[in-house]
């Protein structure tokens, strides 16, 4: 079956016409491309016989550099073509320029950025990990453990192989927890997850602030999108207090909005801090008075926060009777909108041009 299939490939590769650029290209992906027929073949080859597998692996790369060579000489050929191409006699060179626009930053990097260097004032360095995660990172390490309710509070994208299996995780060098069953990955739910990497692998004092794009399974409206970006941060040193916390988070909101914003903090629950805390700001939108955004209450949540759960340092093998520390994460797209006083999540993506030109002289 196998070499009926090269034979058959053989005869289209050698057949194949190739005449105008069309033509090269159709012939490139679907001969050469990552996806293309010899791609296909090359994957079947671990089906072949033992013993047949080198003979056949011979034929595979023979004919790949058949295709190649086939490819790159008529590629050559209308090259040579175009060039000796008389100039079009009918241009007419008067004609005024189209004009080249140039881009700018999307309103989402604005705040990224801005965020990022006033963290950055206070010592925390950026760190960012893999999209695609463990069970592992992504809940167990940060106290959701197997069945427990709190893992319906984020609904998961599940990711699966394109033989069926779970995918390799990036970089488990430091995971000496795992045993030898695979762990089920996924589309991170928030970037804690870089904060147990960093925990697992750094030296203390940590001091880290990290970005990311995260995923979960919600339905899209105004306030809310199955893809946003975070910005979480945490401290670990002997001695870190609640205190501590809330100078970090009353230095941010006051550098970023000005010193005049209200702040609050409404006690809370997350798994992987105790005693937690949502933060609150006035709503720049309403200036309080009440709107869409903050459901008429005139504040609006900003992010959570709380003290590193003793569990969690446990988990990342840091000794809790010596050292302590404080966690936060917060959306940049409600930062965002905040900010820039915007009424709906879904601008950020639909890549309105009218839209995102307000934001060119930023």
């Amino acid at each position: 079956m196998m070499q009926e299939s090269i034979a058959a490939l053989t005869a289209e590769i050698t057949t194949a016409e190739l005449n105008n650029p069309a033509e090269l290209d159709a012939f490139r992906i679907s001969y050469l491309g990552r996806k293309g027929r010899l791609a296909d073949l090359f994957d079947q080859l671990k089906t072949v016989p033992a013993e047949d597998k080198r003979a056949v692996g011979q034929q595979l790369n023979a004919l790949k550099q058949q295709a190649q060579a086939r490819f790159d000489e008529a590629q050559q050929a209308a090259e040579a073509t175009a060039d000796n191409a008389p100039a079009n006699p009918d241009f007419d060179y008067t004609l005024p320029p189209v004009p080249n626009a140039l881009g700018t930053r999307h309103p989402l990097s604005l705040v990224r950025e801005e965020m990022l260097r006033i963290f950055g004032r206070i010592g925390f360095a950026v760190a960012e990990g893999p999209e695609i995660e463990d069970d592992w990172h992504n809940f167990t390490a940060l106290n959701f453990p197997e069945n427990h309710p709190a893992r319906d509070m984020q609904d998961t994208f599940f990711v699966e192989s394109r033989t069926g299996g779970m995918v390799d995780s990036a970089d488990d060098n430091s995971q000496t927890h795992q045993s030898t069953n695979p762990q089920p990955h996924l589309l991170r739910t928030h970037t804690s997850t870089v904060q147990v990497r960093v925990m697992e692998t750094e030296p203390l004092p940590i001091r880290r602030v990290m970005p990311g794009r995260v995923f979960r399974n919600e339905a899209i409206s105004a306030r809310a999108h199955m893809m946003f970006h975070q910005v979480e941060g945490i401290f670990i040193d002997e001695g870190v207090s609640f205190a501590d916390l809330k100078q970090t988070v009353y230095y941010f909101v006051q550098e970023l909005f000005g010193a005049d914003i209200n702040i609050r903090f409404r006690p809370s629950f997350f798994p992987f801090t105790e005693p937690s805390a949502e933060i609150d700001i006035t709503c720049l939108i309403c200036k309080g008075a009440g709107c869409n955004i903050c459901k008429y209450s005139g504040w609006v949540e900003i992010g959570g926060c709380g003290m590193v759960d003793p569990a969690v340092l446990e988990n990342a093998k840091i000794d809790p009777e010596k050292y302590s520390g404080y966690a936060w994460g917060m959306g940049i797209e409600r930062i965002a909108m905040l900010k820039y006083q915007i009424k709906d999540l879904r601008l950020f993506t639909e890549n309105d041009m009218r839209f995102l030109r307000q934001f060119e002289a930023l």
